[in-house]
This record gives structure tokens, sequence and C-alpha cells, in this order.
């Protein structure tokens, strides 16, 4: 199985990689997800690490169990050969109401057939009001093509 673009990255081909990560993060699919990872990939997500399909598939199933009508947005920061720098800002609510931003940097590297063997991420939030909101598009389809990106948005 192969997943492209595949390294080495382009400027190009880093962003259309940034992108359709983005845009499968958006569908809140575990499964489908995890497909864009190695079966052996090792993650590192906040302070919880783990490895392998399986365990990815768990980590999200928990977080978009908690993080509700999650939306995000993903920017490449830098590139060189397999690896990609990511910088990133996503909003959810929480079951009682309270909205939240989270912003964070990916740091990824990539195995020859395009899936991601190494993910490391770092992130912090913040409780938001409603009315500070950023991310509006339909819930169920990634974000439009003409909606601000994190550079436009003063992130």
């Amino acid at each position: 199985m192969s997943r492209p673009p595949l390294p080495p990255f382009t400027r190009e081909t880093a962003i259309q990689k940034v992108r359709a990560a983005e845009d499968g993060w958006n569908t809140r699919n575990p499964e489908k997800v995890s497909l864009a990872y190695t079966e052996d990939c090792y993650w590192r997500n906040r302070a919880e690490f783990v490895t392998g399909r399986a365990a990815i598939v768990g980590l999200l199933q928990r977080k978009w169990t908690r993080e509700l009508e999650y939306r995000l947005i993903k920017e490449l920061w830098a590139h060189d050969g397999n690896r990609i720098a990511v910088r990133f800002a996503y909003e959810y609510h929480d079951d009682s109401g309270q909205w939240y931003r989270a912003y964070g940097n990916e740091n990824w590297e990539f195995a020859e057939d395009g899936l991601m063997q190494r993910r490391l991420a770092s992130i912090n939030e913040h409780p938001i009001a409603a009315s500070e909101r950023k991310f509006h598009w339909d819930i169920n389809a990634p974000r439009p093509a003409d909606h601000a990106g994190l550079s436009d948005l003063g992130f």
C-alpha cells in the first residue's frame, strides 16, 4: 500500500500531505485516520505514548468522545526529505458546552511508501467563549478552500 505524495517532499507535496492529514482528521473517523500511519507507527500525543494502528484508533476514539464538534486547521511549518513539521489549531467543545481552542506543533517522519511512521505532537489549549470561535464550516465536510488558514487568522 502506498500513500502519495511520497518522500522526499517538495514544498508543494509537503503542503498536499498536510492538507490530506487535515481533511482526514476532520472526518473524526479513527479507523480511516489510522490508515495514514504504518502498522507500527510511534506517537507521542501530549503526555500519551502509543505504538501501532490499534493504539492510534483507541487514542482517537477517546479524543473525539471528549472533543465534540472538533474542527482542525494544519499548516506546513518546514520540510526536509521524509520529514514534515506542522503547526495546527483546533476548536471543540466538551459535554458541558464549554468551547476550547488548542494550539500545537507536530513533527512527522514518513516511510518510503508515504505512510507516517512517527508523529510527535505538543499541544496546549485554553477555554474560549462560543463567540470567539474562528473555525466555521459544516462539521461533516472538510475545511472549504476559501476558509482562512492559520496565518490568515493571525494564529
